[in-house]
């Protein structure tokens, strides 16, 4: 039995496109608990191995409990996905047979009020989902970035309309007393709604702040880029790559670069003559980013904003 308890998204798609196969090597850049690297060890019978990368130090000690069976097949290292390479140089692996992103928050991430990133529970306002990269925690942008920066940030990382008002509120609250707590700050973004808007909201007024902070806080769009920008030199000719994003803006970063590396040319539209000499590099397998069912939405509401994405090393 797992010692803490995590459904992995879009299971049965990731083991269908992945196509585990005795002797591969697989990178899963975003492991949480485990639960879609334990999958793909009992697809192969245990005869594959597996780098499982994770910022979270407590998340990767839980993960090694949950795959201990095969732990003579997994390597897991506290770090974020974006310096794979350097692992996978230290692995001596020649590259990679397919590779994982699940860019979602981990139940134990969530659950956890220590970790700051519920406006359920009252905990420190962190949000770093490891503080060994060195980043500094989401208190320090919520008292130092401007109110320009800020309404940028909830704006466009948020996709939250009521940005001005809300990064308006967070500057007048931090000029009288700072601001320490997940609690306080959902109270001061609670507050910044209008009431009929309060009202007529289905999730909590903070739920769009939230993300947008732990989104900046975390560099996540720059990660997913660096990491995009790299891995596909790594993957085997027909490696596969998956992908699984919950935010619009990680879903268009990954359509654009599985776009641009489907295609022969990327010069301007209106360019006469090719002159890029880029080489196509990826057979896109999913025309469309493929959604969780709702049998799986019913069980595991986390899954109903996923959005995955697939391709294939030429």
């Amino acid at each position: 039995m797992p010692y803490y308890t995590h459904q992995p998204v879009m299971l049965d798609e990731v083991l269908e496109i992945l196509g585990p196969v005795p002797g591969g090597r697989y990178l899963d850049g975003t492991l949480g608990l485990g639960g879609h690297s334990l999958e793909i060890l009992k697809a192969c019978a245990g005869h594959c191995s597996i780098l499982g990368l994770d910022m979270d130090r407590e998340a990767l000690e839980l993960a090694a409990k949950n795959l201990g069976e095969y732990q003579d097949r997994i390597h897991l290292v506290q770090d974020a996905f974006h310096r794979f390479e350097e692992h996978v140089r230290e692995l001596q692996w020649p590259g990679l047979d397919g590779a994982l992103l699940d860019l979602g928050m981990s139940s134990l991430q969530l659950d956890k009020k220590e970790k700051g990133f519920s406006f359920i529970h009252d905990g420190p306002l962190d949000m770093r989902m490891g503080q060994a990269q060195g980043f500094p925690p989401a208190s320090s942008l919520v008292h130092n970035e401007s109110f320009s920066r800020l309404k940028k940030i909830i704006y466009e990382l948020g996709e939250e309309p009521m940005a001005p008002r809300i990064a308006r509120a967070i500057i007048q609250a931090r000029e009288k007393e700072s601001i320490d707590t997940t609690l306080e700050l959902a109270r001061i973004v609670e507050l910044a709604y209008p009431a009929p808007r309060r009202r007529a909201s289905r999730n909590h007024p903070a739920t769009k702040t939230f993300q947008a902070l732990r989104m900046a806080t975390n560099k996540e769009l720059e990660s997913l880029r660096e990491f995009l920008e790299n891995i596909a030199p790594w993957l085997r000719p027909g490696a596969r790559l998956v992908v699984i994003s919950y935010h619009s803006l990680e879903d268009r970063i990954v359509k654009q670069y599985l776009r641009r590396q489907a295609s022969a040319c990327i010069c301007p539209p209106r360019s006469p003559v090719c002159s890029c000499s880029h080489k196509k590099t990826m057979l896109i397998l999913t025309k469309k980013p493929l959604t969780a069912s709702q049998e799986e939405i019913s069980r595991n509401p986390r899954s109903r904003s996923a959005k995955l994405r697939a391709a294939q090393r030429v």
